[in-house]
């Protein structure tokens, strides 16, 4: 009989054990670390057609971060955060000026140096003539691809609400030659 028992005990131990690692498992893919598909070729030099991201919803957003987000009509984009709420934003002669000072882009490099092209990388713009605003909002972010020439991103659609924002890329997890973190 206690053979039996302490089967019975283990039985019940490893259940047990098992039980909390699924649910531990289950609310870390659900509401940390959470897998996302890139699409499209916006972000090329720093992620692929076919990568696929971990993203996090802990951290806060913070300049250049690349992040995950939602527009209205459903459909997901991943782009880099160059204006955060309250910034004048603008392009010129393809330098980035972040409240009329200028900041460089470092993440660009590669994709620079692959463009064999003449012309300007990014196209000049200010908020004033893309939007009408000199600033952006209380809970405005202004994103924007790495693949400049090839991007949808606030330069079309306008800036997005941090509502918006369903957390930051981190790592690229497949296919297994990509992996790194962002």
């Amino acid at each position: 009989m206690t053979t039996e028992h302490q089967w019975r005990d283990r039985f019940w131990l490893l259940f047990k054990y098992a039980l909390i690692a699924f649910a531990t498992a289950f609310l870390i893919r659900a509401f940390l670390l959470i897998p996302v598909p890139v699409s499209g070729n916006s972000m090329e030099g720093t992620l692929q057609q076919g990568d696929m991201v971990i993203i996090e919803k802990i951290s806060p957003i913070r300049r250049f971060d690349v992040v995950v987000f939602q527009m209205p009509d459903g459909s997901t984009y991943i782009k880099r955060v160059i204006g955060m709420p309250g910034d004048s934003v603008r392009y010129e002669a393809d330098q980035l000026y972040i409240n009329d000072e200028p900041v460089e882009e470092p993440f660009l490099a590669k994709n620079r140096n692959n463009d064999h092209e003449t012309a300007s990388y990014t196209n000049d713009f200010d908020l004033e003539s893309l939007l009408g605003v000199e600033k952006l909002g209380k809970d405005s972010y202004f994103v924007i691809g790495d693949n400049r020439r090839a991007s949808k991103d606030s330069r079309s659609f306008g800036p997005i609400s941090g509502d918006a924002i369903l957390g930051n890329a981190r790592f690229v997890y497949y296919p297994f030659s990509h992996i790194r973190f962002i």
